[in-house]
């Protein structure tokens, strides 16, 4: 069994060195462990220091691409070097390195082929109030748009087996952590979620430069991935709120035509049937969007019978 552990990386000169040190050299069931750096960009010793270090494995973007497309190459590359299994962790070493072993073991076991390293968001001294409730919250709606039980959606410390890696696509810009979440659940890949120990923060959060930016930047990569993954459902729900609102606000006005009071709420039926045609042409792009939604499947899955001939150990 061949272990790919990948780190994607900006500029992490300072803290790269202590996240290898604490990497398993050795695993049970895994008879071969390599590590990835996947830098994006860095502009300091990162790559000096990897390097230095022995690293199995180097891939550098010319420019900072986002953390997204790190994750996404540093998958390719994994796959192209013929890796069973692939673990994700970052390189500040916010997460216990000891776990890796516990975090593949159900994709060892066949259990799961996807599985999510769940922090205690609770007992972590350097999350905020603020941050540990949106963190809650933020799983919540991911696990009502995935359909899955995940515990923990922002955690980037996460092991696909090859097969998932093979199916995986990312799109969105600013993190893979959601997007990957809702996707593996769409494509109704088994998910598992399991207890990990974080370590003592190195240094503030790049990814959440602010609070609202944060969520800003969450909610908007919810929405994108609802539309693409789920399109007939989100406009079928915006078209059915829509119209039925405008049947009711209708119903409203005909009782009071009926009542000789049609004269004062002429209004009333305009926006009935303003509502009404934006419900309609919202359920109409809906099933437009999911014709659409088909013919991605099927281009997904000649992506994946390509990456099984690109890959092919």
């Amino acid at each position: 069994m061949h272990l790919i552990i990948q780190i994607p990386c900006l500029n992490e000169e300072g803290t790269l060195a202590i996240t290898l040190d604490a990497l398993p050299r050795h695993i049970e069931g895994v008879s071969k462990i390599e590590i990835l750096i996947v830098d994006d960009g860095s502009t300091d010793g990162t790559v000096r220091v990897a390097k230095e270090w022995g690293v199995h494995h180097v891939v550098s973007h010319p420019q900072n691409q986002g953390l997204a497309q790190a994750f996404k190459t540093g998958l390719q590359t994994c796959l192209k070097l013929g890796a069973d299994v692939i673990v994700n962790t970052d390189a500040d070493n916010q997460y216990n390195a000891d776990d890796i072993g516990k975090l593949i073991r159900p994709i060892l076991d066949g259990q799961a082929e996807f599985v999510i390293g769940a922090r205690p968001i609770s007992e972590t001294e350097h999350f905020s109030p603020t941050k540990k409730l949106l963190q809650k919250i933020g799983s919540g709606i991911v696990r009502m748009a995935s359909q899955t039980t995940v515990a923990d959606a922002p955690s980037g410390f996460r092991a696909l087996s090859r097969n998932a890696a093979m199916r995986m696509n990312v799109f969105t810009p600013y993190t893979y952590t959601l997007e990957t979440i809702i996707q593996a659940g769409i494509k109704n890949m088994r998910i598992v979620n399991v207890p990990v120990r974080t370590n003592r923060d190195l240094r503030p959060s790049r990814l959440v430069s602010s609070i609202p930016a944060y969520v800003r930047r969450s909610m908007v990569t919810i929405f994108r991935v609802a539309v693409i993954y789920r399109p007939l459902r989100f406009f079928a729900l915006i078209g059915g709120v829509l119209f039925l609102t405008g049947v009711l606000i209708g119903v409203r006005f005909l009782f009071y035509f009926m009542t000789g009071e049609g004269d004062g709420h002429i209004q009333s039926l305009i926006l009935a049937a303003v509502l009404m045609l934006i419900g309609f042409n919202a359920g109409t792009l809906g099933i437009v969007s999911d014709l659409i939604s088909v013919n991605r499947k099927l281009l997904e899955e000649i992506q994946g019978y390509l990456r099984e001939e690109r890959y092919k150990r």
